[in-house]
Formats: C-alpha cells, sequence, structure tokens
C-alpha cells in the first residue's frame, strides 16, 4: 500500500573518510569562522590540545568539562568561556557528553558547532538536545544546535576502548530502531535504519577481533552517521524516556544504559510493531526475533546486560518508573507504569527475552 509522508530533510555537512580530519581547515574557512574553540571532556583534552595548536591564532582555547548528560552548570560556564574568548565557533570532538555540551552552547548563542565524532552515538546528526537540571534530564529540539557540520575519520575511534565502542554502537542502533516504528517513519528512513544497523552489526565484531580494523571502524561510523540520521527524523519513544530517566536521574552511563535496555523495550513493542521487528532481526542478520538479536549482539561481544551490571539497585526501579511516567514519550504499544515498571524489572534482570 501506498504510504503518504513528510520527509524534512535537515542542512548538515558531512566529510568523511580514513584521514578527513586533514579537512579541518578548510571546513573553517567553508563556514566561514576563525576563532573556534575546542570542546572536549578532561579525558580527551590532549587530543583538543593538539587540535587547538595545529590551528594557532584560530584557537580560542581548550574547555575540556564535557560530562554525562549536560548539568546546567557546565553549560553555563562553556557559554561564558566562549563569550569570554570572542569565540565565533566550537569544535567538539569526542561522543555524546561533548557534542551535547556543544549544543548547550548553540543553544543560548547560536554559534556554529562543527562536530568530530570519536564515538558511534550520532548526536552530531540531531537537532535534539538534553540538558541535567535539579537531577531531571529534559530534551528538546531545535534546529540551532545542529552542527554545521561533521568530520566522520574512522581513524580517531581506533583509541575508543572495544567495551566502549561496542555499547556505544549498540546505542547507535537504539536510535534506528525506535525509528523503524516512529509515528513520523518514512521509506526513506526506514532504508537508513535497517542499512545502518545492518552496518553496526557487521562492524561491532569485527571491532572486538581487532581495535585497530579501520574498515570495521569504518563499517560502525558510517552505521552510526545512519541512524543518528534516522533519529533526527524519526523521533524517541520509550527506549530513549527510560535511557534519559536512568542517566539524568540515576547517573547511569549513557551508552552502556541503552545497550541494557534495548532488548527489553524491543521484546515490550514487539506485538505493536511487527514489521518494524521483522526489519529490525534481518538487518541484525538473526533468525530470532528483533530482541533477542539486540541481546545476543551485546553479550556475545562483551557488553553488559542487566542494569544491575550498571550498579543500579532494585528498591531504585520504583522511583525510575515514577519518573518515566510523568511526561511519557509517544510509544507504538500503550504506556502505564505498571507496563514500565515491568520493563525496568526485566532491564535489571538481564535475561535473554524470549
Amino acid at each position: 500500500m501506498l504510504q503518504s509522508f513528510v520527509y524534512q530533510s535537515l542542512p548538515s555537512r558531512v566529510v568523511f573518510g580514513a584521514g578527513s580530519l586533514g579537512q579541518l581547515e578548510a571546513e573553517l574557512d567553508a563556514l566561514g569562522v576563525q576563532r573556534a574553540l575546542l570542546l572536549s571532556t578532561p579525558q580527551q583534552r590532549h587530543a583538543a590540545e593538539a587540535m587547538a595548536q595545529r590551528l594557532g591564532t584560530r584557537s580560542a582555547g581548550v574547555f575540556d568539562r564535557a560530562v554525562m548528560h549536560v548539568p546546567i552548570e557546565t553549560a553555563r560556564a562553556a557559554r561564558q568561556v566562549a563569550r569570554e574568548r570572542g569565540a565565533d565557533c566550537a569544535i567538539a570532538i569526542g561522543g555524546g557528553s561533548t557534542i551535547g555540551l556543544g549544543k548547550a552552547i548553540a543553544l543560548d548563542s547560536g554559534l556554529p558547532i562543527l562536530a568530530v565524532p570519536t564515538t558511534y552515538a550520532g548526536s552530531e546528526m540531531t537537532p535534539i538536545y538534553g540538558i541535567t537540571e535539579d537531577g531531571e534530564k529534559r530534551t528538546g529540539s531545535d534546529a540551532k544546535v545542529l552542527p554545521r557540520t561533521v568530520i566522520y575519520d574512522p581513524e580517531l575511534t581506533c583509541s575508543l576502548p572495544v567495551e566502549l565502542s561496542v555499547t556505544s554502537g549498540i546505542n547507535a542502533i537504539a536510535h534506528a530502531a525506535e525509528g523503524l516504528y516512529a509515528a513520523s517513519g518514512n521509506p526513506v528512513t526506514r532504508l537508513m535504519a535497517q542499512e545502518g544497523i545492518r552496518a553496526l552489526a557487521a562492524g561491532l565484531p569485527g571491532i572486538r577481533a581487532n581495535p585497530h580494523d579501520i574498515e570495521a571502524r569504518g563499517s560502525a561510523l558510517y552505521g552510526a552517521w545512519l541512524c543518528g540520521t534516522v533519529l533526527a527524523h524519526g523521533g524517541m519513544a520509550l527506549h530513549h524516556k527510560l535511557c534519559h530517566t536512568l542517566g539524568g536521574s540515576f547517573n547511569l552511563p549513557h551508552a552502556q544504559t541503552h545497550t541494557v535496555v534495548l532488548p527489553y523495550v524491543l521484546s515490550f513493542n514487539a506485538p505493536f510493531a511487527e514489521d518494524a521487528m521483522r526489519d529490525m532481526a534481518r538487518a541484525l542478520g538473526t533468525p530470532d526475533s528483533a530482541a533477542a538479536g539486540a541481546w545476543d549482539l551485546a553479550h556475545g561481544n562483551g557488553a553488559p546486560t542487566s542494569l544491575r551490571e550498571l550498579g543500579m539497585s532494585e528498591a531504585e526501579l520504583e522511583r525510575a518508573a515514577d519518573i518515566a511516567t510523568q511526561r511519557p514519550y509517544w510509544n507504538p504499544r500503550p504506556l502505564d507504569r505498571a507496563a514500565v515498571r515491568a520493563v525496568l524489572q526485566a532491564a535489571y534482570e538481564g535475561a535473554r527475552p524470549s
């Protein structure tokens, strides 16, 4: 049956390929900017400093305080530094935490962001931002936070530890999974989702076998790009609501939380999204359900499969269910607190979905 839909493409420029960081200065020229503030986590300060040294007078220095879930205090501090140093753009080198900080700066100032991803988080392809204040992570969407240019260089991901590579990749798969059954889905994003999941499912085992395999790293980064694009167009449902709750209110690690929660949300939604689950299972290359395939990909590559492994206590599940149902996202299967609590319990125990 012919499907009616609306597809709005987003105005971002992608430079992809091994060694593509070599085009950094040319991309700054294309943006028409002169003075860039380098953003990073404390752990990646050395990479940001090397880039700042390379840029010379075009660098406005390094702000290395990016952390998970973008606390409002960190966002305010970064905005102040950008103003004081006369930055006319920001370069975010790293994963979702750093790119999220860049978005928080852009939200307030409109400063253009150039993203250099070193993980598979996919935040660089979306106009979605998240800021944590008073113990709750709140998200929104605004076109001005979308990075203007993204440089994808697989060589920069080789230093990403294998375990984090796997969880970051499955986090990306979660973006596409929810895009497959999103209310605003369309044939274009459906194709992107399937190809993105396929590329990540092929690349992650290769990375685990050889962390310096550029082909495997490139496959995963290509998949992350597509899955992030799907998230930008397809919206979010129960999976992302739970992960935002667990991250923002309980400080659980972002990628690992997505990895743990995904199979159980897929299992819950499966009866109400049968076509999407078939597409996902096929992309994962599994003869079983999409939920079981996602669990197998995580477990088979050494990733955590339970909230218990991430340090959450069973007693905290009650509060998590309360928070997640206060302002629920749209979901293909109707939600109530009991259902959300049951999904959280399954994720806490970590058994393979049947």
